[in-house]
Formats: C-alpha cells, structure tokens, sequence
C-alpha cells in the first residue's frame, strides 16, 4: 500500500507545527487510500550538516543521518507541514532535507504551509528544493494564516474549508505516488 509520511518541519519550541500535522495525521487517517506516518524532524537532533560526504554519494557515516535515511526511504511521497520563516523556509527543516538525496527521489510531495500570509513564500522556496531532488511536488496546497487560521497566534482552529482542501492535496500526492512507483523499483 501507499505509504505517506507528514513531516513536522519545525524544531522551535511552541511550534504551530506539531498540532497542525496531527490534525493532518487525523484526517487523512480516514482515508483508505493510502497508510499514513507522522515523522517529527525534532526527533532526529540533526546537527547542522556534519556529513563529510556529500549525500548523493549515500555514504553515510553518522547514526543519526543513517537512521533519518532509513526512516524517510520507507515512504512513497510526503506531506511537509512547514511554517515561513523571514519569508523563506525553516533553516532546521532545510538541513534535515539536505542530509540525504537518493530517499527523496521519484517521490510525491504536497504542502501544508501557515504564516503570516499562509507560509506561501515557504511553500515556494520548497518548490525549487523539490526539483532539485526530482520530487514531483503537487499543485494543490493547503495555506493557513496566522491570524485567521490561529486564535492567540498558537491555537489552530480548522474549518470545513481546510479539511476540503486537504482532501485535494492528499488525493494529489497519493495519486502521483503510485504514478512514480515504477521510477523507484
């Protein structure tokens, strides 16, 4: 069966991340078109990229980044829950990818993305990484600001809306990867 991991793409304490992609784990739990994984990028306590071979070369000599990689090569595409930071993506979030190469490849890629103009500049610098790593990032994305999305700027309130719009990225990333499926045999 298809299997999608949710990233939580954050490390900072109090992050709006861990409950937004629970809240996304909850919905597409419903769904029988696909298993579902949260994977949390805090667990991992990457240090700033401290491999000394690049990670095309998929020679890993640390635990840490050999355990990241096994996790993240047992999915067929993921849902990145990701917040903006100064109008870009987070820097832990973009460390924790830039550890591996050859696990992400061929593999689908949606986007939960919140801010304080719906972490649409995050999502977009993620576009061109996708690229990069030959992920077929999909169209749909889910937006979420920080003042209409958010009471006190740290409680997420979702509304039929967002389940609705989820639903379309979810049924996007989990259609291209089985499309990609062959490419990664």
């Amino acid at each position: 069966m298809t299997h999608i991991q949710i990233i939580i793409g954050s490390t900072r304490p109090g992050r709006n991340a861990e409950q937004v992609a629970k809240w996304v784990y909850s919905q597409a739990s419903k769904r029988t078109d696909a298993t579902y994984e949260l994977v949390d990028i805090a667990t991992y306590n990457l240090p700033v990229y401290d491999e000394p071979m690049p990670p095309r070369m998929r020679q890993y000599a640390r635990d840490h980044t050999k355990q990241w990689s096994e996790k993240i090569a047992q999915a067929d595409g993921y849902i990145f829950v990701t917040p903006e930071y100064n109008h870009s993506l987070p820097g832990a979030f973009k460390n924790a990818v830039d550890y591996l190469d050859h696990e992400w490849r061929n593999k689908a890629l949606g986007f939960v993305g919140y801010g304080v103009d719906g972490g649409v500049r995050s999502v977009e610098a993620w576009r061109l990484v996708a690229g990069e790593l030959q992920m077929a990032d999909v169209r749909a994305q889910l937006s979420l600001g920080i003042y209409q999305d958010f009471e006190n700027f740290n409680v997420f309130k979702p509304t039929e809306a967002h389940t609705a719009k989820l639903s379309t990225v979810l049924d996007e990333v989990t259609a291209w990867a089985r499309a990609l499926q062959p490419m990664r045999v």
